[in-house]
């Protein structure tokens, strides 16, 4: 018995018509993957384009001195402007402590004027300004020497709480503006200053500064020549629209977030906003190089790696530590398997082989990390893998699979079964690994 298939659609379909039919559905589905495919690219680079960055003002190590209100009023706003800024120098002298000097000493210590904030009108001028000073010329008077800075590269992540969203560098945002005017020429305070543009927004969030995976910021930090991280995070209340504003700040530093100070600042209003973050950072480097000399901003131990890829060792021993404490049941099984293996052996006759020195190779391991714990285990377990000299991390995929490059003193075979000893499942490749818990 022969069963006919009739491809038609419908009842009296041709097949012409069905071919067509199936071509139209067939290129909307196309279109729609297209569709998708498209704004799916779009949206990755909507993350990272855009004007989302702010490049930090250049850092210098003249002296700087601000915060000098002025109020003038003269014929025009213009005039007032020029009565303001030939009066300012003498009052940021003052201010600094400097010595009884001319007019003509002065103007030519003065390297430039900062408009902090000003408001000009018809016959007014009311701003806030600053003076730097050139050292070289200023500095035999204000008895301020060269600044030598003591701390190690230390990553600054500015993080804004506002309205409950916490942000570092997705959007553009005061507090991280405030970070990129700060001139840091004459702070102790090595700070490492992203703009924020490209992948910064990807890489440094407020997700990173709360993670406490120590590869996680080995990692993060390696990629911006720092050593340790400091998290200066300003919380703003608005009370109303166009109102008072309050900052809350608090200086964070260390993977852990660790906190040293903090304190309150007040805006009257939107306009008094950049003026209160400036004071703010103005004592953040404060309270940051007051810990410095208290010996408490030091990079933390455990993000230290030596140049072979070895866990500095005060991580190792809590890692070695906390391994004892794991095996402390199974001690009396390896005793007892130590026993029956010696009485096997003591009527065999003992042959000492010449060892040859092991050569050392370099070989590709891929491992599975669909989190950040496995990442990390990952890592700790090929280290302690007897004959591994040292590894890099190559390619990091959280939630898929990360790569790694393991230098080991021995064949790719003897790799694989000092895995499987670590407790590792081992798939062997050409010249690879893929390794698995």
């Amino acid at each position: 018995m022969t069963a006919t298939i009739n491809l038609s659609t419908q009842p009296g379909t041709t097949p012409r018509a069905a071919q067509a039919g199936a071509w139209r559905r067939w290129t909307l589905g196309g279109l729609v993957a297209l569709a998708l495919l498209t704004g799916g690219y779009a949206l990755v680079e909507a993350q990272v384009g855009g004007s989302r960055g702010i490049a930090p003002t250049a850092s210098s190590a003249d002296i700087e001195v601000g915060g000098i209100e002025v109020d003038i009023r003269a014929e025009t706003g213009e005039q007032a402007r020029q009565q303001a800024w030939e009066e300012v120098p003498r009052r940021a002298w003052e201010k600094a402590g400097g010595p009884a000097i001319s007019d003509n000493q002065l103007s030519g210590m003065v390297a430039a004027i900062v408009i902090e904030q000003e408001r000009i009108g018809p016959k007014r001028y009311v701003a806030t300004l600053g003076v730097t000073f050139d050292r070289q010329r200023a500095g035999q008077f204000l008895g301020r020497g060269a600044v030598e800075r003591s701390s190690a590269p230390m990553l600054v992540m500015p993080v804004t709480v506002s309205a409950g969203v916490y942000t570092v560098f997705e959007v553009r945002n005061p507090w991280q503006r405030a970070w990129a005017r700060f001139n840091p020429g004459t702070s102790r305070i090595d700070y490492v200053r992203p703009s924020g543009a490209g992948g910064d927004s990807l890489l440094l969030n407020y997700g990173q500064a709360g993670r406490r995976s120590r590869a996680w910021w080995r990692t993060t930090l390696d990629q911006y020549g720092a050593a340790d991280v400091l998290i200066p995070m300003a919380r703003l209340d608005h009370q109303f629209p166009g109102g008072p504003i309050t900052g809350s700040f608090t200086a964070r530093y260390g993977p852990d977030s660790r906190v040293l100070d903090s304190f309150e600042l007040t805006a009257d209003g939107p306009d008094e906003l950049p003026a209160m973050l400036a004071q703010a950072v103005r004592r953040m480097n404060e309270i940051f190089e007051s810990a410095l000399e208290e010996g408490k901003l030091q990079p933390d131990p455990t993000l230290r790696v030596g140049g072979s890829g070895e866990v500095d060792p005060a991580l190792a021993r809590l890692i070695e530590i906390g391994r004892a404490i794991r095996a402390r049941d199974q001690a009396e099984a390896e005793r007892r398997a130590t026993a029956e293996r010696d009485a096997r052996e003591v009527d065999q006759p003992q042959v000492q082989p010449t060892q040859a020195p092991a050569v050392v190779n370099s070989f590709v391991v891929q491992f599975a990390t669909p989190n950040a714990a496995a990442f990390d285990a990952a890592l700790s377990g090929v280290r302690q893998a007897g004959g591994v000299r040292g590894l890099a991390v190559t390619s990091t995929a959280i939630g898929g699979t990360s790569v790694m490059r393991v230098s080991y003193g021995g064949e790719l075979s003897a790799l694989a079964a000092a895995l499987r000893a670590r407790g590792f499942t081992v798939r062997e490749g050409a010249e690879a690994l893929s390794i698995a818990r």
